[in-house]
């Protein structure tokens, strides 16, 4: 490993500019490629990016991690994930939790909607508001929108609450409705109540995730209003009841309610000044999901008074801080524009879940209260062990350590770790192993210190044993079969329980994901001394040999008794066609040919060696056509629609199962095809409302992006490893998180020349010395280091040798 000690006096010394870093670091890099120091990082986000097509994320403003997530919902059919459309025109509400690209429709609890004149309906088809885009903005923290009404109404946010405001047309009667009884999933039971002449509450329970039936939690909400309300009243599902203050509802008929303001009466008057203020009404909304006691709680710590103004400017100041660890240069606002919105997306979840007082709702369905840690929810198990959770780590990783323990408190309350935890239940959405390697990955960074026992005893039991019958987890369901083939097999009457996702229904990519996640925790094993489980787990990590094929070439579904299952194509996936019932899990054979991330060598030598296996990922890529039109190529050989996963011999960059495959030719000492295939697949991502590829996941898209265009990719988890490629831009600066010593200091990237053409990496120094390595180590990077690029139009030969290969994974180990 080089040395670091000279270029670490340099980088403390650095000041936070970018100009700075690159004339006391860089000096190649000329002050005019560097980051503007004036340019907030905020003003470089664009919320809607990604609401158009099969992005979903949500337009609304949050804070980073936070609980509330105020956001519109809009109405068309097919709906989204995120509730909100960009081709959609009428606004349901403005609901106060909300999900960035999640895949089914989430949370949406407690739509708040203006409405002027006579309220004479609670169903939000017929109260619906129309809007057009030319009215509508959004940013970090902020979002405001025109009605068809006449009302303006704004948003902002802070952990725990979120904030409204409205400007109601003069001369017109003005009203807030507060439907409990509707959200972007089924509601079980809700209550609206009146509480004085300011504030209501209530409570709404929901869930069934994508189709879940074990998934059940209840929000709370108390929402203080900036002016007295001069009259109103309630409904149960459809029957209004003027001057009511309670109501309760259930399935079939919501509850909900409105409330009416005396605003200016002066028809002519104009929107400015005193008159204004006459119509304005703000509304804040405390959330918890405690009890209201909590909501109470939260919305009295977090807020005081209604200045809409001064929490909006405070939470920009937090996305300020938050996006300002990544500052890029030598780019143009369009590219910057994309960077910095995935950036943002990437730290929008998973969520607090707990009070300001530490209390939150354990997986056993007690009010429990965190000691030294933060308690988070909302975890996409599946989507974001690939990338996000290797980003937060990096940049945030006090965040890291607090959402591995919440995984952890969920293991203790429940007897089990989840797969795809939301709120405070367990939805068994998805399938595989994702746990295993995100938690491992912690603990090789070394958030998990003194956790280390226990989350080895969790995991050892996730890996070995199954849930009992009862319980809401469904876990490694296939372990048994696993355990005594080697491979998961087809089973023709496989099904999930409590409607969830199970790993019999796609054995090819669940035995695939479990031999992965065996090898990553077989490094955590032997260096906790538990040499014969890791022994056990090392083997059990070739597993994924089980399941090649020779006479085919890709990887596929075995019977109980070994046969291969017949007919099966590996290009679609399924097997017999039985139902949808698919080998993989949201793929095909291409698309998980490369699923091998703990024994890359490996895969390659069943390929046929480097040339064969580069000549299989050239006709994945679509190479050829790829070097005469990188974008085009992107967006008819690869992109289809976010949800056709079957059928495809091509990458596809929608989805999370080959988001690897680019790095992949590393080992073939081909890094030149990393970087042509990782600059196609960055044009996806733009400044446009449909500039997210594929659903966000939480994140994880985005995420994908911001790594890849840094050139710093995680390479296996555990290993504690980064796989390197041309970065995007000429110049970047990146702000390694603190953690008690383990880590904190400046990763600064230096690419002359970076853009489409000038791809190729033909030199590369570290901390000035030379470096051939396709990779580094985290510990590489954890207190900052100078990486600095020579690049070219055409390849060179840096990288290209055997020795450059990323290391294998008992060599990586942990960092």
């Amino acid at each position: 490993m080089p040395s670091h000690s000279r270029p670490r006096r340099r980088l403390r010394r650095a000041l936070c500019s970018a100009v700075l870093l690159a004339a006391t670091l860089t000096p190649a890099v000329p002050a005019s490629a560097a980051p503007t120091p004036t340019e907030r990082p905020s003003a470089l986000v664009d919320p809607l990016i990604g609401t158009r097509g099969g992005g979903r994320t949500f337009p609304g403003p949050a804070a980073p991690f936070g609980m509330a997530q105020p956001s519109p919902d809009t109405i068309a059919p097919g709906g989204s994930g995120s509730g909100y459309s960009y081709e959609h025109a009428a606004i349901t509400g403005f609901s106060q939790t909300h999900l960035s690209g999640a895949g089914c429709g989430v949370n949406g609890e407690v739509p708040i909607l203006p409405t002027t004149g006579p309220v004479t309906t609670s169903e939000p088809a017929e109260y619906a508001a129309h809007f057009s885009h030319r009215d509508e903005q959004a940013s970090a923290g902020y979002y405001r929108v025109g009605l068809d009404s006449g009302v303006t109404a704004e948003l902002t946010a802070t952990a725990r609450t979120g904030w409204q405001r409205y400007v109601f047309p003069a001369g017109r009667q003005a009203n807030v409705l507060v439907n409990t009884g509707k959200a972007g999933m089924p509601v079980d039971s809700s209550e609206f109540h009146v509480i004085g002449d300011r504030t209501v509450e209530g409570l709404v329970t929901d869930g069934r995730f994508c189709g879940s039936t074990s998934d059940h939690h209840t929000l709370y909400f108390t929402a203080s209003f900036s002016r007295p309300f001069t009259s109103f009243g309630t409904w149960r599902g459809g029957t209004l009841s003027p001057g009511s203050r309670d109501s309760a509802g259930d399935g079939r008929h919501g509850s909900g309610g409105w409330l009416t303001f005396a605003t200016s009466s002066t028809g002519d008057a104009p929107d400015t000044g005193a008159n204004a203020e006459e119509r304005q009404v703000v509304v804040k909304v405390g959330l918890s999901y405690t009890g209201l006691d909590g909501a109470r709680r939260n919305l009295a710590a977090e807020t005081s008074g209604h200045d809409f103004d001064r929490t909006r400017r405070a939470l920009t100041a937090e996305w300020d801080r938050r996006l300002g660890a990544v500052r890029i240069g030598g780019s143009d606002l369009d590219h910057r524009t994309a960077f910095h919105t995935a950036l943002y997306h990437a730290l929008l979840h998973p969520n607090l879940i707990g009070d300001v007082d530490r209390r939150y709702p354990g997986a056993d369905g007690k009010v429990r209260t965190a000691t030294d840690w933060t308690p988070y929810a909302n975890f996409s198990l599946w989507d974001t062990a690939r990338t996000q959770n290797q980003l937060l780590e990096l940049l945030t990783p006090e965040v890291a350590r607090d959402i591995d323990l919440s995984l952890l408190a969920v293991h203790r309350e429940g007897g089990w770790l989840p797969r795809w935890w939301l709120e405070n239940s367990e939805t068994g959405v998805m399938t595989g192993d994702p746990v295993t390697p995100f938690l491992v990955d912690g603990w090789s960074k070394g958030l998990l210190a003194g956790h280390e026992e226990e989350t080895y005893r969790a995991l050892w039991q996730y890996v070995t044993q199954v849930p009992p019958t009862d319980s809401q987890f469904s876990g490694r369901s296939g372990n048994p079969r696993y355990a005594a083939l080697g491979y998961l097999p087809y089973l023709p009457d496989c099904r999930g329980k409590h409607g969830q996702d199970d790993d019999c229904q796609h054995p090819a990519s669940a035995t695939l994901e479990y031999a992965a996640a065996d090898a990553a925790l077989a490094l955590m094993a032997e260096a906790l001394g538990h040499h014969a489980d890791a022994a056990l787990l090392t083997a059990r990590g070739r597993s994924y040999r089980t399941l090649w094929n020779p006479s085919t070439g890709f990887f596929g579904p075995r019977n109980p008794d070994g046969s291969w299952v017949a007919p099966f194509d590996p290009v679609s996936g399924f097997e017999h066609g039985d139902g949808g019932r698919t080998a993989f899990h949201e793929g095909g054979g291409w698309q998980y040919l490369w699923s091998v991330p703990q024994d890359v060598a490996g895969l390659i030598g069943l390929l046929g060696g480097r040339d064969a296996a580069t000549a299989r990922l050239d006709s994945f890529f679509a190479y050829d056509r790829l070097l005469a039109d990188p974008a085009g190529t992107a967006r008819t050989a690869w992109v289809h629609d976010a949800g056709d996963y079957f059928g495809r011999t091509t990458y596809d960059p929608d989805n999370e199962p080959d988001l690897l495959a680019p790095y992949l030719y590393l080992w073939t000492g081909r890094p030149d095809r990393t970087a042509t295939v990782t600059r196609a697949a960055e044009t996806l991502f733009t400044d446009t409302p449909n500039g997210v590829t594929g659903n966000d996941d939480l994140g994880a898209m985005s995420a994908w992006y911001v790594l890849t265009a840094l050139g710093l990719y995680p390479g296996a988890p555990g290993t504690g490893t980064y796989l390197l490629t041309t970065p995007q831009f000429p110049l970047a600066a990146l702000t390694v998180g603190p953690y008690r010593g383990r880590q904190g200091g400046t990763v600064v990237i230096s690419a002359p020349g970076a853009d489409l053409d000038h791809r190729y990496t033909v030199g590369l120094r570290v901390n000035g010395l030379p470096w051939q390595r396709t990779w580094l180590s985290h510990s590489a990077l954890a207190h900052g280091v100078l990486l600095d690029y020579r690049l070219a139009a055409a390849p060179g030969r840096w990288g290209t040798g055997p020795a450059a290969a990323p290391p294998p994974y008992s060599a990586a180990g942990r960092s």
